[in-house]
């Protein structure tokens, strides 16, 4: 999917840039692009996937209250 950004009215390039930016961030662009710059073997891949598994099994719940 790609990522479309339009102008508001009196916006500078600078702010559009930054809300681009942002989005790439919150879209997990940029950590996706950074993982893919560097080989991963298999095996750290495995290992990076069961800390993640062991770290959302070990964090408390969130409360079901405001988003």
């Amino acid at each position: 999917m790609a990522i479309r950004i339009k102008a508001r009215s009196g916006e500078s390039a600078e702010q559009i840039l930054r809300r681009f930016k942002k989005m790439c961030e919150k879209e997990g662009l940029t950590k996706d692009m950074k993982r893919q710059a560097y080989f991963e073997k298999p095996s750290e891949r495995r290992r990076r996937a069961q800390r993640k598994m062991v770290k959302r099994a070990t964090m408390p719940a969130r409360p079901a209250g405001r988003r």
